[in-house]
């Protein structure tokens, strides 16, 4: 008998209203799995359908056309980073395999442990002290790190994604944490 995923309901993918089977079921065939988020907030259909809906919007685009805007892969740096600070098991777990094969680097993922001895390009320093300072410490973010930010090289809209990733994220661990979610063994080996 295995583990429960969850110290909530779960459902299973045959559970769910036809158009979130269809949603999560074009995931699955896609990964070879059921990533056990889905499940653990499945009983709550409406819930689900918000969260995946914010969740695409703010993590399936890249750059613009001009070339600017924060890549597929500094996406999910922000997830990461912000889910080792949150000591969100399920979310390094899983956005650590996707970064890692977003990077093709199979140690990608240790920014959550220590991302500030983490060696990072300029750009991905900017990026990763700006959602910390919003995760760690939000009552004292301040305009000074949208200018540092800003000075560094980032654009307005890309210092507004890594805040609207990082705030989600701060949702989506203490959803995480709240259910006890366990990350699927599948992730463990994905990207390395």
């Amino acid at each position: 008998m295995s583990a429960p995923i969850s110290r909530f309901p779960v459902v299973g993918l045959e559970d769910l209203p036809e158009d979130l089977r269809r949603r999560i079921g074009a995931i699955a065939e896609k990964s070879g799995f059921v990533p056990n988020i889905f499940l653990g907030l499945g009983h709550r259909p409406a819930e689900l359908r918000g969260f995946l809906d914010l969740h695409d919007a703010l993590m399936d685009k890249g750059p613009g056309e001009d070339g600017t805007g924060l890549s597929k892969a500094e996406r999910e740096l922000v997830v990461v980073a912000t889910s080792g600070a949150n000591h969100c098991t399920y979310c390094v777990v899983a956005h650590g395999a996707i970064l890692r094969i977003r990077d093709k680097d199979p140690y990608a993922d240790k920014v959550a442990v220590n991302p500030w001895a983490v060696a990072l390009s300029p750009r991905r320093r900017t990026i990763v002290d700006l959602a910390l300072a919003l995760t760690r410490e939000p009552e004292r973010f301040t305009q000074g790190h949208v200018d540092t930010a800003l000075a560094d090289g980032l654009t307005q809209d890309e210092v507004w994604d890594v805040g609207a990733i990082t705030a989600f994220f701060a949702m989506s661990n203490r959803l995480a944490n709240l259910t006890a979610l366990a990350p699927n063994a599948e992730f463990g080996a994905m990207g390395r």
